[in-house]
């Protein structure tokens, strides 16, 4: 395997969604998320972002798009209201709408009319495309917290709600409220229609925990359905759809629920009864702060506090079936899963583990830990991955990606007995994964028999009916023993599984056998704390490394440092080998990923796109693609191009020889127009210095060679061609403006050199005489190129003019000789014509 020399970033895994607003469009192809003071707009099949709406710089707090489609209206903290053409993804019009931020926003069917809601106990309509306000309404005592458009467009009717738990129904014709609803007590969260045709019934949910229900016609209530939650989301589903459950497969009218239990709850909207109630899932602390109805795929998006999107299958007893992870803050830990390689299970700043699908973005949340996780490891095999977390605890998890939603990511077993967090963990490597080695706060060392495991690690179906049935399996610990003064951060078992390591803040790293836990050594050195440590995979060496800001090499026989590798600006964090363990791959508090050579301890590569430290490094077994994490909350992967690289270098060369003989060929013909055109797209100065040298002199040399006619012909010639050749003249005048940007460049660097100023003084003024001057400034430098021809060429002119002057002198001397004829003249003339006669 060569050495590896060359990564590119191919692909990252940042925050699409931090809190606020979100919404579908109609055909459900896109997704638009709050991003801060942005809007994102996401692809709905992959997640990928398609577009960034950049905001006015201040938080965004409601927006709506359009039914049709074609526009966005945004509103933020600012007072400001943005259209945004979602053709070009640009800002159409702005404008201030109310005297305090706007709260809510509907549009009409016929996506003409924009209804706002604000803090300033207004509400307004617009029309989107004109700009200018048709409506303001005023009645309400307080915030006003939810806005609806009737569904029938002949009705012309909004619905509006407020923070007083009062609603009012105003009609746009008359411009008056019609009717002022009083049931609810506190915020009016939500409002929706059924979708017959004259959307007959209204439902109205709030933070009362009640579900209200009202006849539209006679503006009365017919029913109350206590909820028993804060609801903050509430809509009807459409009409005659099928749940797949029992009890609501008579229910023509059903409504849906999300609050702040953070599960989803369906009700018969005819009989007020609870159809169905989401298993809230293990551990989960979320709440929702919105629902979004899709009715074309049939999908319930429950939006959560924790900024996760949470997709469920209407039709399939709200079985969730995607997930889109908003916001990830630190990236702890990872490491790749799966048979594939290409997952990968994520630590945050959360109890959820999350398996990222890098190729098309989907997220699987698994739940199990209480407290945020700290560390990641996976087994060789891919599907055996071990956490540990601040709840003290050490988990066991299945992957099986092609297993059902539900039991994709499985805890299989506990590792309960550490007094404080479990900072470190690592599973053996052997093919049959018996045992696992965690380290603790407490600053002890566990060793667990995963053997009752072996089963289910061998059946992931079998595993997931049995902890269905029984849950986890408890494991039991072989050994306990303190092993260092402070923390310990991190943990590596050997390749043999016979020894094991253990970094910690005491600034050492620590070799132990794994059968009986007894120490073997201890590698002193480092004058910080250990952050991380690593095995080579050939070798009888082990890596370390720390806030010292150095990666040292140790041998395994003598426990002596061999090599120490400079070059960080600060604490290194994590270390991989790479290349058969003839090269590292570290990451630090610098924010920088550096690839070292061992043999030479020389770094060979830094990649520099992280905005804070990166804590992890995660490799494929192929190592064809590196992931880093950070502080940063973004996950970049690499993909190993060394071999494209290296290709491309070689092919770029062969194509530089090519061109090089196809231009001595063109000046071998005297082929000019090509030659000089060639010379420019290789970005070759001086050789196209040596094609102007050579036309001038040869023109000059013909000229000096020619007879007296011939020469006056000639000289008539050469006044036409300014550099000695009329066809290099027109390729001169023919330039594209890239193209003539670049000579230009040149004739300021051969301007400099009075030995080429000729050259740089002919080629400027066959430029001045064939460009206009609007095309010369038009060009993107060629102001920088005008102020530094000038003075060179001005100091030219001042010595040529100086020249000049002193060749008067010798004008004056041969004046001087031929009007006075000096003594002997006249004698040495009769001399010569005596000789002359004789």
């Amino acid at each position: 395997m060569a050495a590896k020399s060359c990564f590119d970033c191919v692909k990252s895994i940042e925050s699409v969604y931090t809190g606020g607003c979100v919404a579908a469009s109609k055909d459900e192809k896109r997704l638009f998320t709050t991003c801060n003071e942005d809007i994102f707009v996401l692809d709905m099949a992959s997640g990928e972002k398609i577009a960034e709406l950049k905001g006015d710089t201040e938080i965004v707090t409601t927006f709506a798009v359009k039914p049709d489609g074609t526009h966005l209206v945004a509103a933020s903290r600012s007072m400001q209201i943005s259209i945004w053409d979602l053709a070009t993804f640009k800002t159409v019009r702005s404008f201030k709408a109310h005297e305090a931020p706007v709260i809510a926003m509907d549009i009409d069917v016929s996506s003409t009319l924009v209804a706002t809601g604000s803090a300033d106990s207004t509400v307004k309509v617009w029309d989107i495309d004109r700009g200018y306000c048709t409506h303001n309404f005023k009645g309400h005592g307080g915030l006003v917290t939810s806005v609806k458009f009737h569904p029938n467009k002949d009705k012309l009717c909004l619905v509006t709600a407020g923070d007083d738990g009062m609603i009012r129904v105003w009609n746009l014709g008359t411009r008056k409220c019609e009717a002022v609803l009083e049931s609810h007590v506190s915020v009016v969260r939500s409002i929706d229609f059924t979708d017959d045709d004259d959307g007959a019934h209204m439902v109205t949910a709030g933070r009362d925990s009640v579900v209200n229900i009202w006849s539209w016609k006679r503006r009365s209530l017919l029913r109350t359905i206590p909820v028993y939650e804060t609801i903050e989301a509430a809509g009807l589903l459409a009409t005659n759809t099928q749940t797949g459950l029992d009890a609501g497969n008579n229910c023509t009218r059903i409504i849906y629920t999300g609050g702040e239990k953070g599960v989803i709850r369906l009700w018969d909207m005819d009989t007020g009864k609870e159809i169905f109630e989401q298993k809230k899932e293990l551990n989960a602390k979320h709440a929702f702060v919105d629902v979004q109805y899709l009715p074309q795929s049939q999908h319930l998006v429950g939006i959560t506090n924790d900024q996760n999107l949470l997709f469920y299958k209407a039709t399939k007893r709200l079985e969730r079936v995607r997930q889109i992870v908003g916001y990830n803050e630190e990236i702890i830990d990872m490491a790749y899963v799966g048979q594939g390689q290409v997952h990968l299970a994520v630590a945050t700043n959360t109890e959820q583990l999350r398996v990222y699908n890098t190729e098309d973005l989907n997220c699987e949340l698994a739940y199990g830990h209480s407290d945020i996780i700290l560390c990641v490891n996976v087994h060789s095999k891919g599907s055996i991955v071990a956490t540990g977390s601040k709840d003290n605890t050490a988990l066991i998890w299945l992957v099986n990606m092609n297993a059902p939603p539900n039991q994709r990511v499985l805890c299989v077993a506990t590792a309960v007995g550490h007094a404080k967090a479990v900072g470190a963990v690592c599973l053996a490597q052997g093919a049959s994964c018996s045992f696992m080695i965690t380290g603790s706060e407490d600053r002890t060392v566990k060793m667990w028999d995963l053997s009752p495991l072996s089963s289910l690690f061998d059946s992931p179906e079998r595993a997931a009916a049995i902890v269905s049935e029984s849950g986890p399996v408890k494991l039991r610990s072989t050994y306990t023993f303190q092993a260092h003064e402070k923390d310990i951060n991190s943990i590596c078992v050997a390749p043999n599984d016979g020894i094991f390591a253990t970094g910690s803040q005491d600034k050492t790293a620590k070799i132990w056998d794994v059968a009986s836990g007894k120490a073997l050594g201890t590698l002193q050195g480092h004058r910080r704390g250990v952050w991380n440590v690593a095995f080579s995979p050939v070798d009888r060496v082990i890596a370390t490394t720390s806030g010292d800001r150095t990666v040292k090499l140790w041998s395994l026989s003598d426990f002596g440092c061999l090599k120490t590798f400079e070059g960080h600006t600060n604490s290194v964090l994590c270390v991989e080998f790479l290349t058969k363990g003839t090269q590292l791959m570290t990451t630090g508090s610098d924010g920088l990923i550096k690839l070292w050579n061992i043999k030479d301890a020389e770094c060979v590569l830094t990649l520099d796109k992280h905005e804070s430290k990166i804590w992890t490094l995660a490799k494929q077994h192929t190592e064809a693609h590196i992931a880093t994490g950070g502080a940063d909350s973004v996950i970049y992967i690499w993909k190993d191009t060394t071999q494209e690289h290296i290709d491309r270098l070689h092919m770029e060369e062969a194509k530089l020889l090519e061109q090089q003989q196809a231009l001595d060929n063109f000046l071998s013909v005297k082929d000019y127009r090509n030659a000089i055109n060639l010379a420019l797209s290789l970005n070759q100065p001086h050789r196209l210095l040596t094609i102007f040298q050579d036309v001038m002199m040869a023109t000059e040399h013909r000229h000096l060679l020619s007879a007296d006619d011939e020469a006056d012909d000639s000289a008539q010639r050469g006044q036409a061609a300014i550099m000695g050749s009329v066809s290099v003249d027109q390729v001169i005048g023919s330039l594209a403006p890239d193209q003539l940007e670049r000579l230009l460049g040149y004739v300021r660097n051969w301007n400099t050199n009075g030995k080429f100023a000729r050259i740089a003084q002919a080629t400027l003024y066959c430029i001045l005489t064939q460009y206009t001057s609007e095309v010369i400034l038009s060009l993107p430098s060629a102001k920088d190129l005008i102020s530094a021809v000038q003075p060179y060429s001005e100091r030219h002119f001042t010595r040529l003019d100086n020249l000049l002057t002193d060749s008067f002198i010798v004008d004056y001397t041969l004046h001087a000789m031929d009007s006075v004829n000096p003594a002997g003249m006249e004698a040495l003339t009769i001399g010569n014509d005596d000789s002359d006669y004789e």
